[in-house]
């Protein structure tokens, strides 16, 4: 009797632990009524104290760490941690985000407070590929490139949603906004999108694809544009037949906020009749989560025979299912030896210079201008020297504290000069009260509160809501850089911005540009440690710089053969695609082809450290319809004065991977390809 007992014992236990999250999710989701359900499946989650079920709010945000929840490191906008081409130190950015975000999550939970943005299924990263330079939430994602957007956004994905502990997950990412997404921001919530199936294939569809296939995101994110004439939240092709059906995605599809209000409302799509028709098409489409209230008419929509409780019960078991894999509902938490001073830490913000120094992409160093010496008598003006919040970017936390260049060159002799669109002293007065000074480092480029994601308010010179009427440097900057630069002042650019920014006067009446990005709580001192050599650039650009508008091509055109990117456009770039200088002298002295690798000898002809981004381009001559050439891997290496290395790529069938016309998709095709190394893709 007592062997009996003892096992009976042992039994009990093993049997409770072994009940899997969802076979616990499927026995919760059978005492829910269909309004309990209802609200369940809205990203504002309230409350069900009979089940024990606790509010819960999906929409959270970590675009460069965590966001809109108070203090947490900031590293630089996506945009710049593209620059550095360093998928590895992203890596290790994201990780101490999903630190951060779990210390937080346990505070607010310790605390009382159940805030939206405090909990942990975050809603980034955003993979859309950055087609036209005007628009506004470009900066949000890793640039133009499908290969890089892939390489830099599955880094992501494994950094925040970490490695499973004892069973449960340490947070969710979820890839957005899928899909065929990328402006104008105004008709976001009306515009139809129809592209061929190779730009879907081969340009708009392979982030994601690597996101689900390969990195094992965890949330989908649809678009609010239509595709072919449906709302991308209740598209078949893109939900059933791709995402869950091609790519066997199981993961949570969730609406962006007000997408499902889209399908019916007025001036929007208007898809639908009513909000119980918009509900019973998002859910049978299998749409699992709603940001907004429109799934409140989900009982509406049954009543009315649009929906069955079946179809409901499909999409809210997958969401029961994760809250108690991420230990939510059960008050579980693996990572709780988490210590609350890591947020914010030394350690942390060590990690973010690094990543800062390394997003920086010099463009221009006439006769070697840069680096200044250590002394040098210099005047830092523009409207973006002591900024803070520009440091920030959007999506963003808000740091104890931020070092602006202002900050970070304290000897300098500051001056605001302008604003960003318009005059704030005379020019003659500005030039005249630097007289004393030889170099001029000037912090100009535009800002995060004139570009970004549907800022209604805004239309200032050059911008519209959100996006850019024009990517040249605001004509008031233009004209005191000129002004400057014909006083015989030698200026130095420091460009701020989100996005390209035609700088063809600026390249001529400058002596360096400095691309910045927005950079981060320590941009500051990455900015002043380049600019006086403590730090050798290495940064390369994730997007092309045109010369000027006219290189552009319709803003509404998704037609990638229009001219769009590096990819496919057909003229002379003033900064292209993965172009960076540094103080180095790097040259490629031979690449050979040996069986299936490139064998690259790269030497370090300076005489100083460097880091090298060295690029492998492929391009298939006979296929006229498709892009110029195309990034398919990079290396990054580091070399000592005098120094030399062998760099060895693979050349695998994902090398070669090219639309084939009769699979309809991406894979193997017949011909010759050419394989390109270099430091840019001009070569």
């Amino acid at each position: 009797m007592k062997k009996a007992a003892l096992l009976l014992m042992l039994l009990i236990p093993l049997g409770l632990a072994a009940q899997t999250h969802q076979q616990k999710a499927e026995e919760l989701l059978s005492k829910l009524d269909i309004y309990q359900k209802a609200s369940l499946m809205q990203a504002t989650s309230v409350a069900i104290d009979t089940f024990g079920i606790a509010d819960y709010n999906w929409w959270n945000e970590a675009l460069h760490g965590v966001g809109r929840n108070g203090s947490a490191t900031m590293f630089p906008e996506p945009i710049g941690m593209a620059s550095s081409f360093d998928d590895e130190l992203l890596l290790k950015c994201f990780e101490i985000a999903s630190d951060e975000a779990r210390v937080k999550f346990r505070m607010a939970k310790e605390a009382g407070t159940h805030k939206r943005y405090q909990f942990l299924t975050f809603w980034t990263p955003n993979v859309n590929i950055f087609r036209d330079p005007r628009w506004g939430r470009g900066m949000e994602t890793y640039g133009e490139d499908p290969y890089l957007t892939a390489r830099m956004g599955l880094m992501v994905v494994k950094g925040l949603q970490g490695e499973d502990k004892d069973g449960y997950q340490k947070t969710q990412a979820c890839a957005k906004h899928y899909a065929v997404h990328s402006g104008p921001e105004p008709d976001r919530h009306r515009f139809d999108v129809d592209v061929s199936q190779r730009d879907l294939f081969e340009t708009y569809l392979p982030a994601f694809k690597a996101l689900v296939t390969e990195g094992g995101v965890r949330e989908v994110m649809t678009a609010y544009n239509r595709f072919r004439g449906v709302p991308c939240g209740a598209n078949p092709y893109l939900i059933d037949t791709l995402l869950r059906g091609k790519w066997g995605y199981e993961g949570i599809i969730v609406s962006d906020c007000g997408a499902v209000a889209d399908f019916w409302e007025p001036g929007h799509h208007e898809w639908v009749a009513d909000q119980a028709s918009a509900a019973a098409a998002g859910v049978k489409a299998g749409l699992d989560l709603e940001c907004g209230n429109v799934y409140s008419f989900i009982p509406e929509a049954i009543e009315r025979g649009l929906l069955t409780e079946e179809e409901v019960d499909k999409c809210l078991l997958r969401l029961l299912t994760v809250r108690y894999a991420l230990g939510e509902l059960e008050g579980v938490d693996p990572w709780s030896n988490l210590s609350d001073d890591i947020v914010e830490s030394e350690e942390h913000k060590a990690v973010a210079l690094d990543m800062a120094h390394e997003s920086l992409v010099l463009l221009l160093n006439k006769n070697r201008i840069l680096p200044l010496q250590e002394g040098q008598k210099i005047a830092l003006v523009g409207p973006n020297a002591d900024d803070v919040e520009l440091m920030w970017g959007n999506y963003n936390g808000v740091p104890k504290h931020t070092i602006t260049l202002r900050e970070a060159l304290p000897d300098a002799f500051y001056l605001h000069g302008c604003d960003l669109v318009e005059p704030s002293d005379s020019i003659d007065t500005v030039v005249n009260q630097l007289a004393d000074y030889e170099v001029v480092v000037f912090a100009g480029g535009i800002s995060p509160r004139v570009e970004g994601e549907e800022k209604s308010k805004v239309e200032l010179p050059g911008f519209y809501k959100g996006d850019r009427t024009s990517i040249e440097l605001p004509a008031v900057q233009r004209q005191l850089i000129e002004t400057l630069h014909k006083a015989g002042k030698k200026v130095i650019l420091v460009n701020f911005s989100g996005s390209a920014v035609a700088l063809a006067p600026e390249a001529e009446s400058c002596e360096a540009i400095l691309q910045a990005w927005y950079p981060g709580q320590m941009g500051g001192t990455a900015i002043a440690d380049v600019l006086y050599g403590r730090f050798n650039p290495c940064g390369k650009l994730p997007v092309t710089f045109y010369k000027s508008d006219a290189d552009l091509p319709d803003f509404n055109d998704y037609n990638m053969a229009s001219g769009h990117t590096y990819r496919f456009f057909k003229g002379e770039a003033l900064f292209p695609f993965g172009y960076g200088l540094n103080y180095s002298d790097f040259q490629i002295l031979k690449a050979v082809r040996k069986k299936h690798k490139m064998v690259v000898k790269l030497v370090n002809k300076g005489d100083v450290t460097g880091t090298e981004v060295l690029q492998l381009y492929v391009s298939k001559p006979d296929d006229t319809a498709g892009p110029i050439k195309t990034l398919r891997d990079f290396k990054r290496v580091t070399l000592g004065p005098g120094k030399k290395a062998k760099v060895k790529f693979n050349l695998d069938d994902k090398t070669f991977l090219w639309w084939n016309e009769a699979e309809g998709d991406m894979g193997k095709v017949d011909g010759d390809f050419v394989v390109k190394v270099g430091n840019s893709s001009s070569i």
